[in-house]
């Protein structure tokens, strides 16, 4: 359905890495989505009122909470879908991840009242009533949260929008949410067990565990969320398939929304060449990355020692060192500087976040293992942490 109505309605459906047709994107789905949940609240309460059952209507409620979640992500996308100005002028792309948060607030605070609720009917219980008309409409809610589930799963993989994926992990909760209640709704039509407050209360925590999740999906890139291995992979074989780039470094990734990345990162280069031909080589690469992976790129050059044997030997004796200290540690930016008296060893050593030494230890360990070196040598280091 979701195909049939982007052909019909979104003009180039299929270019998603443009931004207006992911926003297009999320509008549709968002419309359709209103429109089922309004139709599942509909007939839920409708069977929550013919059979008495609290969690039915609890899981209607639910559904209600959905359709207004789906208007949220609406706006949210079309918000996202404003040209940047001169008091954003990295966009508004961040919008959907705030659409996101306030989505999965909504849904923690349902998953509240559900618990409230269900727990009331655990302290005085009543035994539901189950009819072939309820129980048909919870399979029918059933399904077609299973079809939510799939179209937002799809789009959201199609646009990358971590908004329509956490929507679609809410559809799925849902359905396994229904499914409990079917099931429970059977075992006290059949066994005459009264457990509909306790399936009231597995749909709420199973409501809550999906806010949750959803909340904690949305948060991660509005704090600034580590990029994907994949995605750094793409950067450094894209950088270093140039014969000018050695290697790179310090790279970061500055997210503002979906398709608004910018990148800035450190690229090795020969010393030796003239730095005109090299810095050509640079601007180009900043200018075809973002044909290739569609993000800004700003690159600073350091300029490092090749074929010299003694920077050769002497830098992977740093990299001994620094590996004695940590077997996680790297080092980047080495440079070999000879004075009359002694020689620096300069070089950048990258240290893991959950490094217990301090940056004070993990200077002063390797400058003294530097020092005990054969000769006069002193290193200058800076530590830095990884980004990515």
């Amino acid at each position: 359905m979701i195909a049939l109505l982007s052909k019909l309605f979104i003009k180039d459906h299929q270019n998603t890495k443009d931004a207006n047709v992911r926003h297009a994107y999320g509008v549709l789905c968002g419309a359709f989505g209103v429109f089922l949940n309004i139709v599942l609240f509909g007939v839920k309460f409708a069977a929550g009122l013919i059979s008495g059952s609290v969690a039915i209507t609890a899981d209607a409620f639910n559904n209600l909470s959905d359709a207004g979640s789906s208007i949220v992500m609406m706006v949210g996308f079309k918000m996202a879908g404003q040209k940047p100005d001169p008091e954003h002028p990295f966009g508004h792309g961040r919008i959907e991840y705030v659409t996101g948060l306030v989505v999965s607030m909504i849904i923690i605070v349902m998953g509240f009242e559900l618990l409230k609720s269900s727990v009331g009917k655990i302290i005085h219980p009543e035994m539901p009533t189950l009819t072939p008309l309820v129980a048909g409409i919870l399979i029918f809610s059933i399904i077609v949260k299973l079809y939510m589930y799939y179209y937002n799963t799809k789009t959201g993989q199609m646009i990358a929008s971590t908004a329509m994926k956490a929507t679609a992990l809410d559809s799925f909760t849902d359905s396994i949410s229904t499914l409990i209640v079917l099931a429970c709704s059977l075992i006290g039509y059949y066994f005459g067990v009264t457990v509909d407050g306790w399936c009231g209360l597995a749909v709420s925590l199973f409501v809550l565990y999906a806010g949750i999740s959803s909340a904690k999906d949305t948060i991660d890139p509005l704090l600034g969320s580590k990029p994907s291995k994949e995605y750094v992979d793409a950067i450094e074989k894209f950088v270093t398939s140039y014969d000018d780039v050695i290697g790179i470094h310090d790279l970061v990734v500055h997210d503002y929304g979906p398709g608004r990345v910018m990148i800035s990162l450190h690229a090795e280069v020969p010393a030796n060449r003239d730095i005109t031909d090299v810095h050509d080589t640079i601007d180009l690469i900043e200018h075809r990355i973002n044909e290739k992976l569609g993000c800004q790129c700003v690159i600073h050059m350091d300029p490092v020692a090749v074929n010299d044997e003694a920077t050769d030997r002497m830098k992977r004796l740093a990299q001994l060192i620094a590996k004695s200290v940590d077997e996680r540690f790297t080092i980047h930016d080495f440079r070999m500087v000879k004075g009359p008296s002694h020689t620096n060893l300069i070089f950048d050593v990258v240290a893991p976040f959950d490094c217990k030494l301090s940056e004070e230890e993990i200077k002063n360990t390797i400058c003294a293992k530097v020092e005990s070196l054969p000769g006069n040598h002193f290193a200058v280091i800076d530590v830095d942490r990884p980004f990515v």
